[in-house]
């Protein structure tokens, strides 16, 4: 049953708690047929906002770990994906990684995101998403950082393999499978995802991505073969990798600290070479 619930035998860290704690605000916004729910950090300022996609099956809250060490006067936006935590569900739409990506455009035109250039943060699938994102609507990216992004390495699978998707996804797995969680989960996103029109859809637009771009991929990573790090710096001009030992392919779980500081950093380095362009 393709709207089933699936459990998934995966901690996701953070939660109400945690955004309480570090006081982001949980939104929703509506547009057309979506309803789009996310949370935000800081106000928009004169440095880039921060736009971070999640990875399949999970929600914004992955990125409570990592968004903890920003300055809390960065504007962070964390949007659920269509089909993905409290964002709208329909079982009658694609959900391929180009459709997810002009679903995206949706929610950026809705927020006022696209006012001025922003920086786009993705993770897995995620990753994949802003990687065509970054390539379909050039004008709006500043920068771009991709961590462990899908791409033409992600094979079909049936939806008896989903279930053994997740078991490979950790270097260590530190779940405990007696007391997994229920994540909703629509069977037809993955097999939207990993079809043939749409898991080449980041290699064919690659060589489109013109922002800077920071690349970081776990060396134990079992889901998605880390030599795609290489074939992406190879094709986007303005980009740099980061290789994390020891690390599967869940980044922002297993190497929280050690990632946001990369990612930080990178978006530090990106607005500091903005303003010396405007002084010079």
């Amino acid at each position: 049953n393709l709207s089933s619930w699936v459990t998934w035998p995966l901690v996701i860290v953070g939660g109400t708690g945690m955004r309480l704690s570090l006081g982001v605000k949980v939104k929703y916004l509506n547009s057309e047929d979506y309803r789009f729910r996310y949370f935000t950090q800081g106000k928009p300022g004169s440095r880039p906002s921060v736009l971070m996609l999640h990875g399949f099956s999970l929600n914004k809250n992955m990125w409570l770990n990592t968004i903890e060490i920003f300055p809390k006067d960065v504007h962070l936006v964390c949007v659920d994906l269509p089909g993905h935590g409290g964002t709208t569900r329909l079982l009658a739409e694609s959900h391929t990684a180009v459709a997810q990506a002009k679903r995206i455009h949706q929610f950026v035109q809705c927020a006022g995101l696209n006012h001025k250039p922003f920086h786009l943060v993705g993770m897995s699938m995620g990753g994949m998403v802003a990687g065509v994102y970054a390539a379909l609507y050039p004008a709006h990216v500043s920068s771009l950082a991709l961590l462990c992004p899908a791409g033409k390495y992600l094979h079909q699978v049936s939806e008896e393999q989903i279930e053994k998707f997740m078991k490979i996804c950790l270097y260590q797995p530190k779940w405990n499978e007696t007391s997994p969680i229920l994540l909703p989960f629509i069977g037809k996103g993955f097999l939207d995802l990993t079809s043939s029109e749409s898991r080449y859809s980041l290699h064919d637009n690659m060589r489109k991505i013109k922002a800077p771009t920071q690349i970081i991929w776990g060396k134990e990573d079992k889901v998605f073969d880390s030599s795609g790090a290489e074939i992406l710096a190879a094709a986007i001009p303005n980009s740099q990798v980061h290789w994390l030992e020891k690390c599967g392919h869940f980044i922002t779980l297993e190497r929280p600290r050690t990632s946001a500081k990369l990612l930080l950093e990178f978006y530090k380095s990106v607005c500091d070479s903005a303003e010396q362009k405007k002084v010079a």
